[in-house]
């Protein structure tokens, strides 16, 4: 006689740099542009990936951080000088935290802001910014304080910000350059 029924194990998490998986650059910018063109008039997807692939860097201004789920891409966010044409006196920002569907609620999107505040930390930023339409209690649980409202290209916003290296709580999740190189 078996057992009970054991739950499926959850898939295994790891991160890694654009840098290191330039091919992944075409899916974030279809993602991307799904998600956030609408609020961006006059971008495109050929203008997302383009964007995208000068992220050549790690632990750098600008850098994306993948989320793998068992070597399937699941998700991304990014560390950028500005993150609109009309915001440009905030910078660095922290921008296009995404994850698929299909991994959503399991801690994937707050493992990747860490992860950026912690870049943002070694690079001694001493404020981070973001700006959101909706989800501003989502990044206040994380530490994310309010530092402005407007209406961007028809879109009502508000900007947050982050003192990375004066978090009030550890970040779970050290820099991927503290770690060594992962893929």
């Amino acid at each position: 006689m078996s057992g009970p029924a054991r739950a499926p194990a959850a898939p295994a998490l790891r991160f890694g740099y654009l840098a290191d998986a330039p091919a992944h650059a075409a899916t974030l910018a279809r993602w991307h542009f799904g998600a956030w063109g609408s609020l961006l008039p006059g971008w495109t997807l050929e203008a997302a990936q383009a964007e995208l692939e000068t992220h050549r860097a790690h632990c750098a201004i600008p850098t994306t951080i993948l989320a793998f789920e068992d070597d399937e891409l699941a998700g991304s966010a990014s560390l950028l000088a500005n993150d609109h044409e009309r915001i440009r006196a905030w910078s660095p920002w922290l921008a296009s935290v995404f994850v698929r569907p299909a991994s959503r609620g399991r801690g994937i999107g707050r493992a990747l802001v860490e992860r950026i505040v912690a870049d943002a930390r070694s690079l001694a930023v001493r404020e981070l910014y973001l700006y959101t339409t909706d989800a501003m209690a989502y990044y206040e649980a994380m530490g994310w304080k309010a530092c402005g409202r407007m209406t961007l290209d028809g879109a009502d916003i508000t900007v947050m910000s982050i003192s990375p290296g004066q978090s009030n709580a550890p970040l779970r999740n050290p820099p991927l350059h503290a770690q060594g190189r992962e893929k």
